[in-house]
């Protein structure tokens, strides 16, 4: 419940804790300079505890990840050996079972054990992934909500963040190119165009926007993004130093009475779907940014929307619980509602192979077929809530969860791996959305970000062992 809050204030103003009023210039308060200071003060202490606080409890968080981890090994293992102990009992003649009343209680657990048995069969099979953090990237001044890459032959990822702002970097120098300023709320999504230099935005303000996303490689390399962050900010930095800002969109696509919470490419480019808050999703033409379809349907507020890559086909997600199939390949355009989550439906994407995705607060991921929306092919549950998933060329889906650990899977829902998560790896706080890299020549081939207000790039290539 709190973590759902601090998302919808966050989406909204941002997440830096402040009232709005000690946001306000000056002119547009009455509160004397010396009080406005001395609350800032306040709040930074406030801050810097709290901060302290969090710290502590990751790492006692982490530790008793890896005691749980051992204790349900030991447990795993001294069922087993249980199983394999009432087997040889039973196999005689009369096929009486002799137990005592522990061997009993031991009976009960392992039918526990086997309802569960899918879980904990992968979840102590040897990752046949490695997981490696290569680079990191930071300069944000607030949480980020989403991560992309650019399209293949181009290094470059881009983030949309709570601070308002949209940046593209470049992957081999961890070094923002180009900030995007344009949007007078959080920034919650962005995407590349398939084919031109531009990017679309979402954002709290209730709009979304087109904007040139084209970037100078010739900024200065030497410095990287965390060493400026360290320096003090723009301050510190020369003028060479800064990446470029643009604030003017080429076109601003409105019509929604609420946030506007994901938007992406139809395939080809010249369409563009967003989803908001107002329960709507608009389809819109970018040349002229005209609104040509509003689609309605969804009894709550939407979370998410997703193209697909090659077909007029297009996925939203909502707080009600469904995600709706939206096919556009015929003038009138058909829906299809998938209902098998028990709540909020937190993000839907289509795979290679005409399936989709679903990751939902009710912490599980469910594959489907879109041609038979009835039940899901296959189900991953989790212990936290999921948010924005990605699935690989490949076929691995990649799980960002609450409590700031990134699963992968297969198609089929068995586990595969999970990212490092440690005071020197991993995030701090909740990771809110992955991006798989096509590319197979880059050595970062996955990009994770969060609201520790850092972007990481990790290796992951299969295990010599499989």
């Amino acid at each position: 419940m709190k973590s759902s809050k601090r998302r919808l204030q966050a989406l909204t103003e941002g997440s830096d804790g402040l009232p709005n009023y000690l946001k306000m210039e000056d002119s547009e308060t009455s509160i004397p300079p010396i009080f406005r200071s001395r609350l800032h003060e306040l709040f930074s202490q406030i801050e810097k505890e709290f901060d302290l606080l969090y710290s502590e409890n990751l790492n006692l968080q982490e530790k008793i990840d890896i005691l749980s981890e051992k204790l349900e090994r030991e447990s795993y293992v001294g069922d087993k050996q249980n199983i394999d102990y009432i087997e040889f009992e039973t196999s005689g003649k009369n096929s009486k079972v002799k137990l005592t009343q522990s061997n009993s209680q031991k009976v009960k657990a392992s039918h526990k054990l086997k309802v569960q048995t899918s879980k904990i069969v992968s979840s102590f099979k040897a990752p046949t992934y490695n997981c490696q953090l290569i680079r990191e990237f930071t300069g944000h001044k607030d949480g980020i909500w989403d991560v992309c890459t650019a399209r293949p032959g181009q290094a470059l990822i881009g983030t949309a963040s709570a601070d308002h702002t949209a940046c593209v970097w470049s992957v081999e120098w961890a070094k923002c190119l180009l900030q995007y300023t344009g949007h007078s709320g959080s920034v919650n999504s962005i995407r590349f165009h398939p084919n031109r230099d531009i990017a679309l935005t979402s954002s709290g303000d209730n709009t979304a926007h087109v904007w040139q996303a084209a970037v100078n490689w010739d900024l200065p390399r030497g410095q990287s993004s965390e060493e400026e962050l360290e320096g003090g900010g723009e301050e510190s930095l020369g003028e060479g130093d800064r990446p470029e800002v643009l604030r003017t969109p080429l076109i601003e696509l409105t019509g929604h009475l609420g946030v506007v919470v994901a938007a992406d490419w139809l395939t080809g480019g010249d369409h563009v779907i967003t989803a908001s808050w107002d329960r709507t999703a608009n389809l819109y033409d970018v040349e002229t940014g005209d609104c040509l379809q509003i689609l309605t349907g969804h009894d709550h507020e939407l979370t998410h929307a997703s193209a697909h890559h090659s077909s007029r086909l297009v996925v939203t997600a909502s707080r009600d619980t469904t995600f709706r199939l939206w096919d556009f390949r015929e003038p009138i355009h058909s829906v299809s509602v998938f209902q098998g989550h028990t709540e909020s439906v937190t993000s839907a994407v289509f795979t290679r192979e005409d399936k989709v995705v679903s990751g939902s607060d009710d912490r599980s991921v469910k594959v489907w077929d879109v041609r038979n929306m009835r039940s899901a092919l296959a189900t991953i549950r989790s212990d936290s809530s999921v948010n924005r998933v990605a699935v690989s060329g490949a076929g691995l889906i990649a799980i960002p969860h609450d409590n700031r650990q990134v699963r992968l899977f297969d198609l089929l829902g068995q586990r595969l791996a999970r990212l490092p998560r440690s005071s020197r790896q991993g995030h701090r706080r909740m990771v809110t959305s992955v991006a798989w890299v096509e590319d197979i020549s880059s050595n970062i081939n996955f990009f994770s970000c969060g609201f520790d207000r850092r972007i990481l790039g990790w290796s992951i290539q299969p295990s010599k062992d499989n």
